[in-house]
């Protein structure tokens, strides 16, 4: 696995679970921060062909 492919899962982990605390929180703004930077780096996976595991919201 090259660096950038191991980068963007990592950021995408990171988001992932950020994600989780701010709906945990109940901060709405926060979520829907969270949610469009994940979909920025799911985005950005898919154009570089690195596959994500798709996780339940």
């Amino acid at each position: 696995m090259d660096a950038f492919t191991t980068g963007i899962l990592q950021r995408i982990r990171t988001t992932e679970s950020d994600l989780r605390r701010a709906r945990e929180s109940g901060d709405e703004f926060l979520v829907d921060v969270e949610q469009a930077e994940l979909e920025d780096l799911r985005r950005l996976a898919a154009e570089h062909g690195v596959e994500v595991a798709a996780t339940p919201h």
